[in-house]
């Protein structure tokens, strides 16, 4: 191997054996070689190897290993190097802070909103319904004809008197200069004739639906089946439902103590009495879809307006800062791109070997990329929050989870300078060794964790409420992995058929064992010997890469100065600390 020793700092080392000079003979008698070159990369080669000396070659991989090891550097090494100061360090900290204050007062904004619609909700099934108690929404039902007529006089007589009865600030809606209708539809089948006692038939399966309406005004009482206005009558043989539908408004009042200001709310109730069964048990159920928006005319005294200009300045604020944020890291993100290219390019015409996937990727920065999509997240969140603020929108929901998922990623985010310190990286070396082995080991188990929810929701689902649909199932399957309500699960399985309840007890036993005392050791086992890899690495050393190697052979330390550029200024001790 041939040693150069160029400048103070970078010894620089020629992979191969040096070339010997040539005999006597050799250089007497000349041999003129001609090179011929196929290809316009072979072409640049012999270009490059004619115009090229020795030590411009040797000069030129002396510079690519600075460029490279300087890439690789953390912030405080790359301010002693070049003096650039940390500040992509220095806006995450603050960009933490900010997004995570934005999000405390987003969260108990959306806190109420969220309240004011449950606590609605129930209100309404105590107005509406006849006999609710709370938590019986599963077991609310009618079973004469009798009630299912007093539960629709009900529902219509409450609402007729609503002004009179609700102790909030319902209201109907306005059409102009008229109030909204309730609307009775009955859906039944267009003919039917239903002799159970003869085991016979005859019925068409389209569906009709009749449907009047009452006016808030209208007057109306309670009275006996005959006595009743509604003139409403039902052919239960044929029905399949009956729906009650109106719409009430509502102003949401207690944003003002938080120093907001009110939205106002329509709610759209429906009430559907469900006979499509035909089992002698008609379910009711009340629907409450709520909408949001601003109110038209508002006055409210106070401060409360500039308190709303003061958080609209702080978003702004916000947004700000998560674009410098987002173009330093997209700019970080396209340098090393940049510097792969050149990096392959290098090698090939040096070493005449292609980079390998794996060293190519060390240079795309996932940790640049999640904050990137944190950045985007933000941005878009805050606009949101921003529009929902001067009343414009209502996406509570979407605006939640913009910001939410934001604020995750810009805290998983702070994991990569963490990693900067050995003891601090051993969890982020474990995650990234295991990830492809966790991966292909998660396949393989969700193949049979499928299986077993396909064959529960068949077999169980008529005789189990944890296994009536296959969402259900998977939670309630995922739910006995961890140990929960294991006892539960047996012990709420019907006894009406014996071959299904063996079966259930072979089924439940046979995945509990499978899943907890084999996959889920197997998973363990497998992020415990990764996590020994990583500590035996830490101990002896990691395996160099060509990448690795090709950078180790530089020896000059970030503060010797020589990774300076013209342009660079001396570096104050004040600004980073050194490691």
């Amino acid at each position: 191997m041939e040693v150069t020793q160029v400048g103070a700092g970078c010894e620089l080392q020629r992979f191969g054996t040096a070339r010997a000079p040539p005999p006597p003979q050799e250089m007497a008698n000349p041999v003129v070689v001609i090179s011929s070159c196929s290809s316009q990369e072979e072409e640049n080669r012999c270009t490059f190897n004619q115009h090229t000396s020795p030590s411009e070659e040797l000069l030129l991989e002396d510079q690519m290993r600075r460029k490279l090891k300087f890439f690789f550097m953390n912030p405080c090494e790359k301010f002693w190097a070049r003096g650039r100061k940390p500040w992509k360090l220095a806006i995450q900290i603050l960009k933490i802070a900010m997004v995570t204050i934005q999000l405390v007062f987003f969260g108990l904004s959306n806190q109420m909103v969220v309240a004011f619609k449950e606590e609605n909700t129930i209100a309404f099934k105590h107005l509406f319904l006849k006999g609710y108690m709370d938590r019986m929404d599963d077991t609310y039902a009618v079973y004469t004809q009798s009630d299912v007529y007093d539960q629709i006089t009900f529902a219509v007589n409450q609402y007729l008197q609503l002004r009179n009865t609700s102790v909030g600030n319902h209201a109907y809606e306005n059409k102009g200069m008229e109030q909204s209708a309730l609307t009775i539809c009955q859906h039944f089948y267009r003919q039917g004739n239903i002799c159970p006692g003869n085991d016979t038939f005859d019925i068409d399966p389209e569906i009709e639906t009749e449907c009047f309406f009452v006016e808030p005004d209208e007057p109306f009482h309670i009275g006996t089946l005959e006595e009743n206005k509604l003139n409403l009558t039902l052919d239960f043989h044929r029905l399949l439902t009956v729906e009650l539908q109106f719409k009430l408004k509502a102003i949401n009042l207690q944003t003002i103590r938080h120093h907001e200001l009110p939205d106002c709310y329509d709610f759209t109730l429906t009430i559907t009495l469900d006979n499509k069964a035909h089992s002698g048990r008609i379910k009711i159920s009340l629907d409450n879809d709520i909408s949001i928006r601003e109110c038209k005319d508002w006055h409210v005294s106070g401060s409360i307006q500039k308190n709303t200009h003061y958080m609209m300045i702080f978003d702004a604020f916000v947004i700000l800062i998560s674009l410098t944020s987002l173009i330093l890291c997209l700019r970080s993100v396209i340098r090393g791109l940049q510097l792969q290219q050149e990096f392959v390019g290098f090698f090939l015409l040096h070493y005449k070997k292609e980079v390998s996937v794996s060293d190519r990727m060390e240079f795309v920065n996932g940790w640049y990329i999640m904050i990137i999509i944190s950045d985007v997240l933000t941005v878009i969140g805050s606009i949101l929050k921003m529009e929902i603020q001067a009343k414009s929108l209502t996406s509570y929901d979407v605006c939640s989870i913009l910001l939410g998922t934001s604020t995750m990623l810009v805290w998983l985010g702070v994991i990569r300078y963490l990693g900067f310190f050995q003891k601090y990286n051993l969890l982020i070396l474990t995650l990234q060794a295991a990830l492809p082995n966790v991966i292909r080991f998660c396949c393989c188990a969700a193949m049979i964790y499928l299986g077993y929810c396909f064959c529960g929701w068949i077999v169980l689902g008529p005789y189990h409420d944890k296994f009536r649909s296959l969402n259900v199932v998977s939670e309630c399957l995922f739910s006995l992995i961890n140990g929960d309500d294991m006892f539960a699960t047996f012990a709420k399985m019907q006894r009406k058929s014996y071959l299904v309840w063996l079966f259930s007890r072979i089924y439940l036993y046979s995945f509990i064992s499978l899943f907890i005392y084999m996959i889920l050791s197997l998973f363990i086992a497998l992020i415990t010997d990764t996590y020994e890899t990583i500590k035996h690495y830490q101990q002896d050393g990691f395996p160099e890469t060509e990448l690795r190697t090709f950078i180790s052979e530089c020896k000059d330390l970030p503060n010797s100065g020589k990774y300076r550029l013209k342009d660079d200024t001396p570096v104050s001790i004040f600004c980073c600390c050194k490691k």
